[in-house]
């Protein structure tokens, strides 16, 4: 397994809404505390919060907290890029950078996921590529499940552990 690439992956999922309906839900508090998180703020530059349906921008700076987990499980990095439309780059956990995109092929709405493992030493790579790749994939299931039919499938009871939907 040493000719593998740990440096990167992708997910990729069909959402059958409006590709500014899936960015949104990327790109505002609101919409990430709707599928994803149980906190997403963002801080603007001049250290003011950003409303909650306000559109994240460069330079921003982020505190995530997760259901399923107590506080001391927390997120606190930087959005790195977004167009505001269609692509957020944000830095994540061990130096990771995440790209999403939304993207129309063949007639249908997807969304993209691209995380980048920059670290030098294979075995940090291997780890972040392994536990965030499961950790994604749920959570573009779950993007999916909450904007096309409404269901989140996310474990919001944090004394419940070890279980694939937190």
């Amino acid at each position: 397994m040493n000719d593998y690439n740990w440096k990167t992956f992708t997910k990729r999922i069909t959402i059958h809404r409006e590709k500014e309906i899936i960015y949104r839900a990327w790109a505002t508090q609101a919409g990430l505390e709707n599928w994803f998180l149980r906190l997403a703020e963002f801080t603007k530059p001049d250290g003011r919060l950003r409303s909650r349906n306000e559109q994240v921008q460069q330079g921003d700076k982020y505190k995530w907290l997760w259901w399923g987990y107590d506080d001391d499980v927390i997120e606190e990095n930087e959005i790195l890029g977004t167009n505001g439309e269609s692509m957020i780059q944000f830095s994540f956990s061990g130096g990771c950078i995440v790209t999403v995109a939304v993207k129309e092929e063949q007639g249908e709405n997807i969304c993209e996921l691209a995380q980048q493992m920059p670290m030098d030493d294979e075995n940090e790579q291997r780890h972040f590529y392994m536990e965030c790749s499961k950790g994604w994939a749920f959570y573009m299931t779950n993007l999916k499940s909450i904007l096309e039919g409404g269901i989140d499938l996310r474990n919001k009871n944090e004394a419940i552990q070890n279980v694939i939907n937190a």
